[in-house]
């Protein structure tokens, strides 16, 4: 069955995480992706993380389903090559500093008189406007900018940030988005391809809910506050008596009702004071230490069982060795099993959302630096000289 995206060519020219992460999303759901990889070094997330032969097992998972050219687009050469392989692109993917793609003569306005129906994600720290758009920016920077690491950790401690690349990741998501819409109105509107603005900190700040309106009428400043969760109760990390954290979600109003039923504090379920939100955060402490003290007294698998019986949202924290071992990950295909270049068995993560007529794939593994170059020159009309020239002198 033909996946939705089958028929969009996706030229590819960011590198690290938020560009590539959003050409990961498109090749998944069909869409043919050509990744431009500067000659000798490739993508830096190449050699990020934990490497394996000489590639990080990152990469395993974020270049699938691509294939990976070789091209200085420094050189007038590579310049060229990009505009001709653009003149039969659909969508093109940059996060290079604002100005960059403009500099090598491969802006907006020469790429799409080339073809009118280009559609042009462009990440960057600060968008492609505005008094920032100069500065380098990566998603740690942006995280900052956009609010979450002010609420990220232990309240009075140093704010920490989240575990891994969210700033980059987020964008990649509202970058996807994006592509999808301006793919749509294209199909609208008579074949008119547009710029899809992604900030990094705009990603991040999306995501921040409540923030500034409690902000401009209250002039509230949310502070962190840890495993609770502000405003909403009772949400929260609770410590078990084998040492284990239970996350539970007792915020719905009947859901709250029978956590207190479980937990032997009908007193404070039935309280009127306490049958909606507002009222449970106002006393949020005095509800944090009943559930507490009740989790204190059985295991975090016994504290589990009681809840999913008395059906309360709730759950372990899980770190890579539960998630790998979790039938649930498996039967949901989360986990999937691929190869490694040199043969090595590998676990990458499955495909998101899941499509029940058109379900995205994993169709290749990632691609080795320029695997797929002389094919990729060869159909544009890159005879086999020309390449040989070019690959002596570093263009490719």
């Amino acid at each position: 069955m033909p996946r939705p995206l089958e028929g969009i060519r996706v030229l590819e020219l960011g590198q690290l995480i938020a560009g590539p992460f959003a050409g990961r999303m498109l090749a998944e759901f069909g869409a043919s992706v050509i990744k431009v990889e500067p000659p000798g070094v490739g993508d830096p997330l190449r050699k990020w993380r934990l490497l394996h032969d000489g590639t990080s097992l990152w990469w395993a998972a974020q270049s699938r389903n691509k294939e990976s050219i070789t091209l200085d687009l420094r050189t007038p050469e590579g310049q060229d090559v990009i505009r001709r392989l653009v003149a039969q692109t659909d969508v093109l993917i940059e996060n290079f500093r604002p100005g960059t793609l403009e500099g090598w003569g491969l802006g907006w306005d020469e790429l799409s008189a080339i073809n009118p129906g280009l559609i042009m994600l462009r990440v960057s720290g600060y968008g492609q406007t505005g008094p920032y758009r100069d500065r380098p920016g990566f998603g740690v920077v942006a995280e900052a900018m956009g609010g979450l690491r002010h609420l990220s950790g232990e309240p009075e401690r140093t704010p920490v940030r989240v575990g891994i690349s969210i700033g980059d990741s987020l964008s990649a998501l509202h970058g996807v988005i994006g592509i999808l819409l301006a793919l749509r109105h294209r199909e609208q509107q008579g074949g008119r391809g547009q710029v899809v603005d992604v900030a990094l900190y705009e990603s991040v700040f999306n995501m921040m809910e409540s923030l500034l309106p409690e902000y401009s009428v209250f002039g509230a400043v949310r502070q962190p506050a840890g495993s609770s969760l502000p405003g909403i109760a009772p949400s929260n990390a609770y410590r078990c008596s084998d040492g284990k954290y239970a996350l539970i979600a007792g915020n719905g109003d009947s859901i709250y009702r029978r956590l207190m039923e479980l937990i032997g504090r009908p007193d404070l379920g039935n309280d009127p004071a306490l049958a909606q939100n507002d009222g449970r955060v106002a006393q949020v402490e005095r509800i944090d230490a009943a559930i507490g003290e009740w989790t204190a007294r059985h295991t975090l698998d016994q504290v589990l069982a009681a809840l999913n019986e008395a059906r309360i949202p709730a759950g372990r924290i899980y770190d890579v060795a539960d998630i790998a071992a979790d039938p649930h990950y498996h039967a949901r295909e989360m986990i999937v099993d691929d190869t490694l270049p040199d043969g090595t068995a590998v676990q990458v993560p499955g495909v998101v959302p899941k499509l029940c007529g058109t379900p995205g794939t994993i169709e290749r593994s990632a691609p080795k630096l320029g695997e797929h170059t002389d094919t990729v020159l060869e159909s544009i009309g890159v005879d086999a000289a020309t390449r040989a020239a070019w690959r002596a002198r570093g263009v490719i």
